[in-house]
């Protein structure tokens, strides 16, 4: 029975039929059309035949390397999930090499459905029968991609045998004329090509290239669904014998919901991939189940003018193809989900010290704080499928900081060189100290319009930030660039095998976000490093405590699955439960209970033998997928007996990933955190306020001169706390919010302090500040959505009107699960 789909519901199927043809490569050849927004051109897939058809299945060939979608994960119905799990620091992009650019043709695919099979669109049920072994009825295979929002003109077979030199990758002597043994020997071409060993990465990058290129050979049926694009052959009833490099013609939609067309801080136009909750499928047709991991190229071209950010390994130059115009060329090597392609378009400039303070070398031998036997890990051949890889290079496995660059909006250019630039190579090496190799060979980091919902987005070679995160000093910069750089271990290097155990990526990166920053700062006391780590697991505590009491149970478990987890469904295809639901975006408890568990582990172990187990599971699992009890299992094998007997898999599954609410153990500590020094100065100027407050009350229609209160210099987060006590309190006096604010200069703090200011100001109806929710609502798009409710639930006439007001001019460029959040709150 078909399952019916409304796509503007909340499950996300994954239509893909990955057992029966796995995309190996694809070649994207895009030109990016500011005036139309959209992005059009071809895309050359090259396959191998899937799992269910292959005459040898090795287990090298089903591990395979997974990535996390940036914050942004699924979970998945039980029962319906592919066996790999794409990446949730996610990502997504555009790429392409050598095309035409499709401009003039007429859309085959218009909303009245020449092409569209109404039917089939909602449902999976048919991708479960288009690679039946046993092709009951002689039906026509059917290759079943993800497609969304998406014109596709045209879909032909790519003669790649027409390919000059191209024989070397042939095995037999003298194909004849038969069209039979032509399109095996076409197939035969592909495999040998998509199974060249790594140390032959660069010629076939080459040999793509010149088969992306090559003449068409005879156009292919095809169907286009709301979720899918079906493409079949007429005669051709396997897998093995369909094509096996395929070129699609297509061009998006300028309201496709995998990038955003946008204007940056500048004003100036640009469009980039914003971590759709669709992924990139209304941006190219993809495989989306994280099974298909793939490489690819992309040749991209813009006006003049518009520089273009991709996650590629090089660093790319454009070439002018013809005045006022560039191509930019990017390739990947490593094989990777379509999730995690990134692109972004625009005006960027680059950001450059200007100083000539020397900076950290990038090829720098790093000194080890522990000992030098927890990276004998790469003298092992590594677990994943074959690849050029990073810790088998024996100078990557010295750099401490990998090459990078700044890319911002002209307007802040400045504040970057000021807040960002400084803080990535003291990141990067923190983090090599802390884990070894850089999976990656470079980085860019890109601050992106204010429209981005996240403060922060990472994908492999690339990293977007918010533009949130630049004001009020290096403290929230600098914290959520080392969460960014860690998702480039876990979230993308290793990635969750099964897309509900979203704490994988986003547990570890938060947990290790406070390692490497306190090494970032350097030189700070173990004493300060230990306060500031006590104050930050409080406040996360808080926020834990505060998510669980106001979300859905069935969204609180990090392991929905229990025992199921990681079970793949038959054909590829699958649901993603609460794919599209859009107040999922926005909780943390995957964050939250996943750092706790993590943070709870290396207590009970002792730090160093903690961390010690992490760069081994890195070593051991980089370029793979894994389930939790992957984790869970090496790690209790390292640890002492007499600690292992309080520590089992069983009793972390039950404690911990199984359930919902706070779990046990966290419970039981929620106390230990008041001990913390800097809690206790926080304690202790809360005090301090609650009594001015008092004061003021009393003598409110006195003029009663009082003694001046002296208050103590507080850190970011000690800020934080202390605004989240005083949002306790029932009432406090406009005089006292005014002295707050100019006490703590707090219109000049970070994008924390101020959000925790706006709640008080909007709580307490403090109408001079209602200036700074407003300024909050439209510069600080990626924290603001909260806000929104709390200006309707006081039902204050001037409040509700400042909501609408905000979300009247931010509306049209608003992210859009953010927007449909607002709308359901103000209407």
């Amino acid at each position: 029975m078909e399952t019916q789909l409304d796509p503007m519901k909340d499950d996300l199927p994954l239509m893909a039929n990955t057992s029966c043809m796995l995309v190996k490569h694809y070649i994207l050849d895009l030109d990016v059309d500011f005036k139309n927004k959209i992005i059009e051109g071809n895309i050359v897939l090259f396959f191998e035949t899937g799992s269910r058809y292959r005459k040898t299945n090795t287990d090298k060939e089903c591990c395979q390397s997974q990535f996390d979608k940036t914050c942004e994960v699924r979970t998945s119905e039980p029962g319906h999930i592919p066996m790999m799990n794409v990446s949730a620091c996610s990502s997504k992009t555009v790429y392409n090499d050598f095309a035409v650019s499709g401009k003039g043709e007429e859309d085959l695919s218009d909303e009245s459905g020449n092409h569209s099979n109404n039917e089939q669109a909602s449902g999976i049920s048919s991708s479960e029968d288009c690679c039946d072994i046993e092709n009951h009825g002689n039906k026509d295979f059917l290759l079943v991609l993800d497609c969304c929002d998406l014109s596709v003109l045209k879909v032909e077979e790519v003669d790649v045998a027409a390919v000059s030199g191209i024989e070397k990758f042939t095995r037999s002597a003298n194909p004849t004329d038969a069209s039979k043994e032509l399109e095996n020997l076409r197939n035969q071409i592909v495999h040998e090509l998509v199974t060249l060993p790594a140390d032959h990465w660069k010629e076939q990058l080459y040999y793509f290239t010149h088969c992306s290129q090559a003449p068409g050979c005879g156009e292919l049926l095809f169907t286009t669904g709301t979720w899918s694009l079906e493409i079949r052959k007429s005669g051709i009833q396997t897998p093995t014998d369909f094509p096996h490099a395929i070129r699609i013609w297509y061009k998006t939609k300028p309201d496709g919901r995998s990038v955003t067309w946008t204007t940056d801080q500048s004003g100036r136009p640009c469009v980039y991939t914003m971590g759709s909750p669709i992924n990139n499928r209304a941006l190219f047709p993809c495989q989306e189940p994280p099974i298909a991991l793939s490489t690819w190229q992309a040749s991209v071209r813009t006006a003049a003018g518009f520089v273009v950010l991709m996650s590629g390994e090089n660093s790319a130059e454009p070439v002018q193809l013809r005045e006022g115009f560039l191509s930019w060329y990017y390739y990947v090597s490593m094989p990777m989900p379509a999730s995690t392609f990134t692109i972004a378009v625009g005006c960027w400039q680059e950001v450059k010290q200007q100083s000539c303070t020397a900076s950290i070398q990038t090829n720098t031998a790093f000194s080890f704080p522990s000992s030098q036997t927890d990276f004998r890990w790469h003298e092992e051949i590594c677990g994943h499928v074959e690849y050029p890889c990073r810790f088998q290079n024996p100078a990557a496995r010295l750099q401490a900081v990998i090459p990078y660059r700044v890319f911002s909006p002209w307007c802040l250019m400045e504040r970057c060189e000021e807040c960002l630039l400084h803080l990535i190579p003291q990141c990067l090496s923190a983090a090599y100290a802390t884990l070894g190799t850089h999976p990656f060979s470079r980085l860019d980091v890109l601050i992106v319009p204010s429209n981005f919902s996240s403060l922060g987005m990472a994908s492999p070679h690339i990293i977007f930030l918010s533009q949130s995160v630049l004001p009020g000093g290096s403290h929230l910069c600098g914290t959520r660039l080392c969460h960014e750089i860690a998702h480039a271990w876990f979230g993308l290097a290793i990635g969750a095998r099964d897309w509900t155990e979203e704490w994988i990526s986003e547990g570890f990166a938060t947990f290790l976000e406070d390692i490497f920053w306190a090494k970032a700062q350097q030189q700070l006391s173990h004493d300060e490093v230990k306060g500031q780590q006590e104050l930050k697991a409080l406040l996360r505590w808080r926020r834990l405590r505060d998510e669980v009491q106001n979300s859905e149970e069935e969204l609180q478990v990090l392991r929905p699955k229990k025992e199921s987890t990681g079970e793949s469904s038959e054909s590829g295809a699958s649901v993603v439960k609460y794919g599209l639901k859009a107040e999922k975006i926005f909780m943390q408890v995957h964050y939250l209970k996943g750092y706790f568990l993590l943070r709870s582990l290396a207590r009970t172990i002792g730090e160093a033998s903690y961390l010690s187990s992490l760069r081994k599971f890195v070593h051991k699992f980089h370029g793979q997928l894994v389930l939790s009890q992957d984790f869970l299992c090496m790690l209790l094998e390292d640890i002492p007996k007499q600690k292992k007997s309080e520590l089992t898999v069983e009793g972390i599954f039950q404690n911990w990933l199984d359930t919902s609410g706070i779990p046990k153990p966290l419970l039981e500590e929620g106390e230990t955190w008041k001990e913390c020094q800097l809690v206790q100065q926080v304690s202790g100027e809360v005090t301090k306020w609650i009594q001015a407050n008092q004061r003021v009350r009393k003598s409110s229609k006195k003029k009663t001169k009082h003694d001046e209160i002296i208050f103590q210099k507080l850190l970011p987060d000690q800020l934080v706390l202390l605004l989240e006590s005083l949002l306790e309190e029932k009432t406090l006096c406009p005089r006292i919010l005014q002295c707050l604010e100019r006490t703590y200069q707090l219109r000049e703090q970070d994008a924390e302090v101020r959000h925790r200011w706006c709640e008080l100001v909007i709580k307490h109806k403090y109408v001079p500040g209602y200036e700074d929710v407003e300024r909050f609502l439209r510069e600080d798009q990626a924290m603001g959505v909260y806000l929104y409710g709390e200006l309707m639930v006081n039902e204050d006439a001037k409040q509700q009107e400042l909501a609408r007001k905000c979300f009247a001019s931010a509306q049209e460029h608003m992210d859009m699960s953010s927007a449909k959040v607002v709308a359901e709150m103000l209407f």
